[in-house]
């Protein structure tokens, strides 16, 4: 009896040993303005520190302010150099790695044409 208390205390502890080790994720905020963009490829903010070049998670979420997740369509639209964005990112070793980008709700491209013929 007294070894079947002892062998299950071992194997009590070597269990709480091997699997109690937990893998802890930081998330991480910033935000600047959209300075290189090749979707899948190419994603540097510039900061207030400099640019700062970021790596694609293996899945990124776009969202409007307001929290509205948009599609591929609407980031193909919303999504370009010169606007401002807040990128949230996980860090592997020193790459930043994005798991989802916030921009303005008022992203929409607006095309100012002038049809007129009177110039």
């Amino acid at each position: 009896m007294r070894n079947t208390i002892l062998a299950l205390s071992c194997a009590a502890l070597v269990t709480g040993t091997a699997f109690g080790d937990e893998i802890v994720t930081t998330t991480t905020s910033s935000s600047g303005t959209l300075s290189e963009y090749s979707p899948g490829s190419t994603f540097v903010v510039k900061e207030s520190s400099g640019p700062v070049k970021y790596r694609y998670g293996k899945k990124v979420t776009y969202v409007t302010r307001s929290g509205k997740v948009l599609s591929d369509a609407d980031v193909r639209t919303h999504l370009r150099v010169g606007r401002p964005v807040r990128v949230q990112y996980d860090m592997d070793d020193d790459a930043r790695i994005i798991n989802r980008v916030e921009i303005d709700d008022d992203g929409d491209v607006k095309v100012d044409r002038d049809d007129d013929d009177d110039d």
